[in-house]
């Protein structure tokens, strides 16, 4: 599994590029709340959690804007294929890695588990812009129990920031 650390020189060159604020609505602090989401879920559904890790700091890479940005899922997969050397994950994994960035937004139920696992990561941070989760919408089991639900919507609603955001993820 990918820890922080070791995810910390992929997010300098991400932010490098991010046209937000790092400490916005879809910034670090959404990214790493994603992040321990979908580690969470990986542990339980079987998901290959580098993936997972990875995915929780493209799919918001880059948006242009804090409200409805077509198209920034497609353009954090472009991101990721730009940076392809640096990223630590066999074909089959990266293609799986594209997948659920290009599709995170189009509330799609199906895929691998990874690529669910990853959307679900997502949706369970929801509720820091006040739009709460509901079952129909999450993709795994795992994601879709009570306790999960109330643990993730806390979390996004206190907009919990984990402690290794600034520790390794904010820009020195």
């Amino acid at each position: 599994m990918l820890e922080p650390v070791q995810l910390a020189p992929l997010i300098k060159v991400i932010l490098d590029q991010y046209r937000l604020p790092p400490e916005g609505t879809h910034g670090v602090s959404h990214w790493a709340r994603v992040y321990e989401n979908g580690q969470r879920l990986a542990a339980l559904s079987g998901a290959d959690a580098d993936v997972v890790a990875l995915f929780a700091i493209f799919h918001d890479a880059c948006r242009v804007n804090e409200s409805h940005d077509d198209g920034h899922g497609l353009r954090g997969a472009i991101l990721a294929e730009q940076m392809r050397n640096d990223i630590p994950l066999a074909d089959p994994s990266f293609e799986l890695l594209l997948e659920a960035c290009r599709w995170h937004t189009d509330g799609i139920l199906f895929a691998d588990t990874t690529v669910q696992t990853c959307w679900d990561a997502d949706r369970l941070d929801l509720p820091r812009v006040g739009i709460p989760i509901h079952k129909s919408r999450l993709c795994t089991p795992e994601a879709r129990t009570d306790n999960c639900i109330v643990w993730a919507t806390r979390r996004a609603e206190e907009r919990i920031s984990p402690s290794f955001v600034a520790q390794f993820w904010l820009p020195s």
